[in-house]
């Protein structure tokens, strides 16, 4: 045991410092997304690092601090890659609105434990969720107001229905987000629909565009 230690923190040695940290990001992010913050271990997530317990500690002093480090990056990921296309003043609005949903959908896809994370979170631990409102707001406050602007001005000029952006998000969010969280159950009872996963979602990215779409009033072209 004690030369497994010691060949350990050799090992731990040689690594860059940066490569140790983003090793721990990534095991604790597992570790959270899958038994949630009461159940996650810091010598789990250690482990599964490659670190040692003591150098987990020296990077991330409590497990509080990990935890918010997680859910800071996956809120900032989200703001970068989701909410600056729905933000994008460059494009035209249907342009701007189907790439919102598709980065969306995208990201829930490669982050498909976050959605019941979250909930399952802000249920357990309702003193956390004033913390993820002030991250949501300040992510969503300048993105809503613009693209309220837009759709106003689109449905004046007679080109869409008008239509409350918040309710607009929410039919997004919740087609988006749904899918991955009924998965589990919903998989068996599809049949050969879901027999190839990656078509399934790429179907269901497609059908949310053309829903919201159709919500709107827009005809697409095929």
């Amino acid at each position: 045991q004690r030369q497994m230690c010691i060949r350990d923190s050799l090992i731990m040695e040689q690594k860059p410092a940066q490569k140790r940290e983003q090793a721990i990001l990534e095991a604790a992010e597992r570790e959270f997304l899958k038994k949630g913050f009461d159940g996650a271990r810091t010598t789990s997530i250690a482990a599964a690092a490659g670190v040692t317990h003591a150098m987990l500690h020296y990077y991330f002093r409590t497990k509080e601090q990990l935890f918010e480090r997680i859910l800071d990056e996956k809120m900032r990921m989200m703001g970068q890659s989701v909410l600056a296309a729905f933000g994008d003043a460059r494009l035209p609005l249907i342009e701007r609105l189907r790439n919102g949903i598709e980065r969306h959908f995208d990201f829930i896809a490669a982050n498909p434990d976050l959605p019941r994370f979250i909930v399952n979170e802000v249920f357990a631990r309702p003193e956390r969720y004033e913390a993820m409102q002030r991250q949501i707001r300040s992510l969503m406050g300048v993105m809503l107001i613009d693209t309220q602007r837009a759709l106003d001005e689109a449905a004046d000029r007679g080109e869409i229905r008008r239509i409350d952006v918040r309710m607009l998000m929410l039919d997004i969010i919740s087609l988006n987000v749904f899918v991955f969280i009924a998965y589990p159950i919903l998989e068996p009872l599809l049949g050969d629909l879901t027999a190839d996963r990656e078509r399934f979602f790429e179907l269901r990215k497609a059908e949310t565009v053309e829903t919201v779409m159709r919500r709107l009033k827009i005809t697409e072209n095929p």
